[in-house]
């Protein structure tokens, strides 16, 4: 194949684009909730000056004050307030004619949105501080993996399935080591806020272990023990994971794969998709640290322009409303022509297309190995 092009930002569980949360769970409301006070105001007003008589339909402007409260701070709410009083009492409009709406339950109700969009506003304050807090600390366990690693070519994408939150059950990770660049994506047991800190203890042992411990099987034992460990020290509660290690060689010609329960890597190798041949290991977390030490599953040799693409469950386990699992092997041929730091994205597009929505995590890593004579 052709020179790899060179890849442009990747998305990390920091950069999830547009807010999830929804308007109701503390997002941004949408434009037209911001709009729709002062629409209503408008309307009342064009309705009574249009119509040849009184409409009575001045009661109406008794929304406004608490329509307000959804979007906007206490002082807008107050000039809103102030402005519902004063067309009520406007001669030439009519609103209040001939004397049916309430002026004091319309003050007191805008007096009580002040109080309450007073009070939202300080919720949201401290609501935004706690969110802006709770990402910092979960970049910190999962930050985004770089552009390149030595010799290989890096984009992740993850998207947590609780949410509000950017962290769940999946992890990934890109080291370089004095035995190679070292990759790893894994699964821990649970999902969302209650697996950050067994997704925190997993990868500091992985970047500790890349460095000193010689070959995949020793890394994966080095995470085992930390899963053992964890669990003993949380009342032996039952703790393991699933995961795929990969070592490149020095030149990025060769790739060894170990899976510890988790899904292969898939080679996109000349508009192609195969997973890679591997002998399956013990999931993290069951003893493997305590067994006879396992050999790497398999060696892969490397060809300028291959792409390895790695997939939590969420990816391949997700199905459609008849219960179809999404096809990632068909349809990663059909999405490979695109540059490999986007691949994730298209999956990501694809995926949601199939399934309409997921309710796992969805964690995907692309990864471009470049060696010397491939740039």
């Amino acid at each position: 194949m052709g020179k790899v092009p060179a890849l442009s930002p990747r998305r990390g569980p920091d950069q999830r684009g547009p807010d999830q949360r929804g308007w109701l769970r503390g997002a941004p409301p949408p434009r037209w909730v911001r709009v729709l006070p002062v629409a209503l105001v408008a309307a009342v007003c064009a309705a009574e000056i249009v119509s040849p008589g009184p409409l009575d339909i001045g009661f109406l402007l008794g929304a406004i004050p608490p329509l307000a409260v959804l979007s906007y701070g206490p002082l807008a709410t107050a000039l809103l307030g102030g402005l519902v009083v004063a067309l009520l009492t406007v001669p030439a409009l009519q609103l209040n004619h001939p004397g049916d709406t309430d002026l004091l339950t319309i003050c007191f109700v805008a007096v009580l949105s002040v109080f309450v969009s007073f009070v939202r506003s300080r919720r949201d304050a401290q609501l935004d501080l706690e969110r802006t807090v709770a990402e910092a600390a979960q970049r910190a366990v999962v930050p985004p993996v770089p552009e390149r690693v030595g010799p290989v070519r890096c984009a992740g994408l993850y998207r947590a399935a609780q949410r509000g939150t950017l962290v769940g059950g999946d992890f990934f990770d890109v080291r370089l080591s004095p035995h190679g660049v070292r990759a790893v994506m894994g699964d821990v047991q649970g999902h969302g806020l209650a697996a950050v800190s067994t997704v925190a203890s997993l990868l500091g042992a992985f970047r500790e272990a890349v460095l000193d411990r010689p070959d995949l099987a020793t890394v994966a034992a080095a995470l085992d023990r930390r899963l053992v460990v964890d669990a003993e020290e949380v009342r032996h509660a039952e703790l393991f994971a699933t995961a795929v290690l990969l070592e490149f060689s020095g030149d990025a010609r060769a790739v060894r794969v170990m899976a510890c329960g988790h899904p292969p890597p898939v080679l996109l190798r000349d508009g192609k998709a195969t997973e890679v041949e591997v002998t399956p290991s013990t999931p993290l977390g069951l003893g493997l640290s305590d067994s006879a030490p396992q050999e790497d599953g398999g060696t892969v040799l490397l060809r300028p322009g291959d792409v390895l693409f790695l997939a939590s469950d969420g990816v391949t386990e997700a199905r459609d409303a008849h219960g179809a699992f999404y096809p990632l092997l068909d349809r990663l041929p059909h999405l490979a022509h695109v540059d490999p730091a986007v691949l994730a994205d298209h999956v990501l597009a694809d995926l949601l297309a199939h399934c309409g929505t997921v309710r796992d995590d969805v964690t995907m890593l692309v990864l471009t190995p470049t060696p010397p004579d491939g740039h």
